[in-house]
C-alpha cells in the first residue's frame, strides 16, 4: 500500500500537499546582486521533505510533484510498476533489455560487481491515484495517460509559513495524501542515500 488510507492530524514527510507557492532565486553569478530574478511556482501539489520532528517553527521544505519522464517508460521492468524507480534494484534491471544487450563485457562486469542499488537515485516516485490530474505523455510507441508524478531531490524548496507552528499545529486542510509507513520508509533511504554518497576523490579518506 503506497499510501495511508486514514490521515494522521498532523503534517507528516512525504505528506501532499496543495496550496502553497514555492520561489527561489536567479542570478547570473555569484555576487551579481545587481541583476537577479525570484522564480514563483504554483505547483498544484508539492511533498513535504523536511523530516517529522522538523515540522515547525513557520518553515518547511517542499518539493513540487511534476510529471514523469517519457523515457521511464522504455524500460519494461519500470512500465510494470513505476514505484520501483524508489527502490534497489538488479544492475540489469536499471537499463532497458537491448540497453544491457549493448554494453559491452567489461561494463557489464563492473555493474554487477557493484550489484544491487538505486538506478535513478535523484527521484522518487509518486504512486497513481485518482486525487492526482491525469496528464499525456508522448511516447515513441505511442501517448499515453498516466497520473504517476516524481519529485526532483534537487528542486527543493524552503518556504515559510505563519501557520506552520508544529507537525500538529499547522494548516491540515492543504493535506491531501499521507503515505504509508512503509512507502515514507523507503522515501526516507532513498533521499538519506542521495545525500550520503560519497564522491570518489572522497573515498581515499574514509578508509
Amino acid at each position: 500500500m503506497f499510501y495511508q488510507e486514514k490521515m494522521d492530524n498532523a503534517l507528516r514527510f512525504g505528506d501532499v500537499l496543495k496550496g502553497f507557492v514555492l520561489a527561489s532565486p536567479v542570478i547570473e553569478e555569484p555576487g551579481s546582486v545587481e541583476t537577479y530574478e525570484i522564480a514563483i511556482r504554483l505547483p498544484s501539489y508539492c511533498v513535504v521533505l523536511s523530516p517529522c520532528c522538523s515540522i515547525g517553527h513557520k518553515v518547511i521544505a517542499l518539493s513540487p510533484l511534476i510529471e514523469i519522464r517519457p523515457s521511464f517508460f522504455d524500460n519494461p521492468y519500470f512500465e510494470e510498476d513505476l514505484t520501483r524507480i524508489n527502490r534497489k534494484m538488479e544492475p540489469q534491471q536499471a537499463v532497458p533489455p537491448h540497453v544491457w544487450e549493448k554494453f559491452p563485457l567489461e561494463v557489464k562486469q563492473e555493474r554487477l560487481k557493484e550489484g544491487y542499488g538505486y538506478a535513478l537515485f535523484d527521484v522518487f516516485v509518486y504512486e497513481k491515484h485518482d486525487l492526482l490530474p491525469k496528464y499525456t505523455v508522448n511516447r515513441r510507441q505511442g501517448n499515453m495517460e498516466t497520473n504517476y508524478y516524481l519529485i526532483d531531490f534537487k528542486n527543493i524548496y524552503k518556504t515559510r509559513c505563519d501557520k506552520i507552528i508544529s507537525a500538529e499545529n499547522s494548516p491540515l486542510s492543504s493535506k491531501c495524501l499521507q503515505l504509508s509507513i512503509q512507502t515514507r520508509s523507503e522515501l526516507r533511504d532513498k533521499i538519506a542515500y542521495y545525500y550520503a554518497r560519497i564522491p570518489k576523490e572522497d573515498e581515499l579518506f574514509e578508509d
